[in-house]
């Protein structure tokens, strides 16, 4: 039987932290820029957790 792989673009899209946390990036921040504000920006810009709702089904993507 052969290994399941883990999925591809959720290891290019979510790194863990060193206490397990999962982090990932802002949405938003791509295009159509110009009629957000300079904060909004600059906090799209910054990397988050991952909820806890949503916890699990990352998790398996990664660890398989």
């Amino acid at each position: 039987m052969p290994k399941v792989k883990t999925n591809s673009a959720a290891k290019k899209r979510f790194t863990f932290t060193g206490t397990g946390k999962i982090k990932r990036r802002h949405a938003y921040k791509s295009h159509i820029l110009t009629k957000k504000s300079k904060k909004r920006k600059r906090n799209l810009g910054k990397m988050s957790i991952v909820d806890k709702a949503n916890l699990n089904i990352v998790r398996q993507l990664l660890v398989k």
